[in-house]
């Protein structure tokens, strides 16, 4: 039978090729999976592990994590992106901690009913925490599932992800679901890649519908393409006599929730005004920095930093609002990547200026 082989091939591929040195597999947990597998959304394995592991030291419990502010988990996740994942992770420890007693929920039902657990995340927590029998549906499976079976269609449509669904409950055995899950996840980072999938090398190449046939370069078949909008910011970047630099902090939902960034306004014109507002005067002329391109997942930003230096050294501002940053203050800050690099432009160029160079 078709079901059985696919099972047995791919378990037999597993324990010989499938990964079982990554660190959520160590002393695993359902915290620690759960941790990870919102890490691994929409990021590659390898730019998540260092992220885990400093994130597991700093908060080793769903009570750790839960005790913790907003402003420290999100500090944790910088640069890791899709911040809304830190920010769900966060409320769902609180509702453990409340609801639970800090104990985590090992029914389906009690995880989707918590922030930013969708149904493959809920079926990879508990199948691979403690061997729960239930299907998974990531990215990697839905490209292996798509290949192997030859389903039409974008694999982010309703329709087609039901029939994905099904497929993935198809395959699913009822005996080493944590073994079989992870097999799925390896197969499809590895050899059953998005471009140049190894196939020669692939257990299921025998009864795999799209190699058989020469078209796994057509599998999954690509999303509809969609022109993202392009808009554009002025990022200002207000430093004081000190090299304190000025930074906002976003509402705590949407866009950045909860991150701290530059003030930004939409046009150079609008600058005096804000400096004005803000009791700033600027101490020499602005200076317009290298525009870039900063993308999200639904438009293009053209980032166009601007530098003013102000004649303040410690100006009043609402703390909940505002702060004046110092890298010299360890100041545990979330900040999205783009503040990254402008803060690290500064810190190259204030050191140029008084080393002399």
């Amino acid at each position: 039978m078709q079901t059985h082989r696919f099972q047995h091939n791919l378990l037999s591929w597993f324990d010989q090729f499938g990964r079982k040195d990554l660190p959520w597999q160590q002393n695993k947990s359902a915290y620690s999976v759960w941790v990870s597998e919102v890490m691994l959304q929409q990021t590659q394995v390898n730019t998540v592990i260092p992220y885990f592991l400093r994130f597991i030291a700093q908060f080793p419990t769903v009570s750790a994590l839960a005790a913790a502010s907003q402003e420290e988990v999100l500090h944790l996740w910088t640069g890791l992106g899709y911040y809304a994942r830190g920010r769900n992770l966060h409320k769902a420890a609180q509702i453990i901690q409340a609801d639970y007693q800090g104990k985590f929920p090992e029914s389906i039902e009690q995880l989707l009913a918590l922030p930013g657990i969708g149904r493959s995340t809920a079926a990879a927590v508990l199948s691979l925490s403690v061997g729960q029998q239930h299907a998974i549906l990531d990215g990697n499976v839905k490209r292996i599932l798509c290949r192997f079976f030859k389903v039409e269609g974008w694999s982010g449509r309703s329709d087609v992800i039901k029939q994905l669904w099904q497929l993935a409950e198809q395959v699913t055995p009822d005996y080493r679901c944590a073994d079989f899950n992870q097999a799925m996840m390896d197969l499809g980072s590895s050899l059953c890649s998005r471009s140049k999938p190894q196939c020669e090398a692939c257990p299921l190449k025998g009864d795999c519908q799209a190699f058989l046939l020469g078209k796994t370069d057509q599998y999954p078949q690509a999303k509809p393409k969609k022109t993202l909008p392009e808009r554009e910011s002025y990022f200002l970047i207000v430093s004081n006599a000190n090299q304190e630099i000025l930074l906002e902090k976003r509402p705590s939902s949407g866009l950045w929730g909860g991150l701290w960034v530059f003030p930004q306004v939409a046009n150079l014109d609008e600058i005096e005004a804000w400096l004005h507002a803000q009791q700033l005067t600027s101490t020499t002329p602005i200076r317009l920095w290298q525009p870039f391109r900063h993308t999200f997942s639904h438009y293009h930003l053209q980032v166009k930093p601007v530098h003013i230096a102000v004649n303040t050294l410690s100006q009043q501002v609402d703390p909940e609002l505002y702060c004046w940053y110092s890298a010299d203050k360890n100041r545990a800050l979330g900040l999205p990547s783009p503040v990254v690099r402008l803060l690290r432009q500064l810190h190259v160029e204030n050191t140029g200026m008084l080393s002399g160079a």
